[in-house]
């Protein structure tokens, strides 16, 4: 039962960043940064707020779903001050989220993001003005759920930890290619089609990541050929191959970067998400309003030349 309430607390809270913060408040006020700024200056502070209040996580958890929920009956007609708080609690959940994750086992980590995966991308052609209702079942289901987690932490002796800077590329290469994605006309997968094999590749995405044991070295690899060969899916205009192998990318290095994050303290899983989930993110999101995106690749092929002559050092020196 606790294990089953986890399982839909992470799930529904994954759904609403996705449909609600992510894609409807952004696409309802037509990425006009003037208006929506105040979503990812809230988020900041809420991940600050996450440990810097000193009360129990259960506590903080109640009280911050509290505050989404409000918001959430308001959607989307929310002002400004509306926005901040939704940022407020959004910032702080996460990381108390990610931190609730430590008493999953592998198949439970598995099971929500698959649930997230599913509904999320099922969902996402409903109309964003119309989405008031799945912002407030949502969050009471995550509500509802918090109420019965697990109590002890299950020591998880698996998984790499990866750096902070990495974690970031790949966060604002997912954002990118998402938010460049979302807004375009002639390849939106989510759109034309798409719906159920990218979900199957999500599935098969999250699988890989958790059954298969790679090297760090070798899974850092992997993730950044599967991102580039994604945008080359992208600049080739090949829906069908971009639906397969977009969703895989994005499934694995979210189980990398929640399987580092999980090992952290409370505190740091806050710095880190301010740095990743709205600083690296809104990066990713100001290529795409800028029509940036022709730049990313050549940063990519930077970024991965650096890092091949960087390992051949390392293993000159270790001669």
């Amino acid at each position: 039962m606790r294990r089953f309430a986890l399982i839909l607390f992470v799930a529904f809270e994954l759904c609403y960043y996705l449909l609600i913060i992510q894609t409807g408040v952004v696409e309802y006020f037509s990425s006009d940064l003037a208006v929506i700024f105040v979503l990812p200056l809230g988020g900041v502070i809420g991940s600050l707020l996450s440990f810097y209040v000193k009360t129990s996580n259960e506590n903080k958890i109640a009280v911050f779903l509290s505050l989404q929920l409000i918001v959430s009956f308001f959607y989307p007609n929310v002002s400004q001050v509306s926005l901040f708080v939704l940022g407020v609690s959004s910032g702080a959940i996460a990381p108390l989220m990610i931190n609730e994750l430590k008493k999953a086992q592998t198949i439970d980590i598995g099971a929500a993001l698959g649930v997230s995966y599913a509904v999320g991308t099922l969902l996402f052609n409903y109309d964003v003005s119309q989405r008031g209702g799945l912002a407030v079942a949502f969050t009471l289901i995550v509500l509802i759920s918090s109420r019965f987690l697990p109590k002890m932490a299950v020591e998880d002796a698996n998984g790499d930890s990866h750096s902070l800077a990495l974690m970031m590329v790949w966060i604002f290469l997912d954002s990118a290619l998402f938010e460049t994605l979302s807004r375009d006309a002639y390849i939106p997968i989510w759109r034309l089609g798409f719906s159920y094999e990218i979900v199957l590749f999500h599935l098969l995405g999250v699988a890989m990541a958790l059954a298969v044991d790679l090297s760090k070295r070798r899974k850092e690899t992997l993730i950044l050929i599967l991102f580039a060969l994604s945008y080359a899916a992208y600049f080739f205009k090949e829906a069908a191959l971009l639906s397969a192998i977009y969703p895989i990318a994005i499934s694995y290095y979210n189980v990398a970067i929640l399987r580092t994050l999980m090992k952290k303290d409370l505190k740091t899983i806050g710095i880190y998400m301010v740095f990743t989930a709205w600083l690296a993110s809104g990066a990713g999101l100001f290529v795409a309003l800028n029509a940036l995106i022709g730049f990313v690749p050549i940063a990519l092929l930077s970024l991965g030349t650096f890092d091949k002559r960087y390992f051949k050092k390392m293993e000159t020196r270790n001669v």
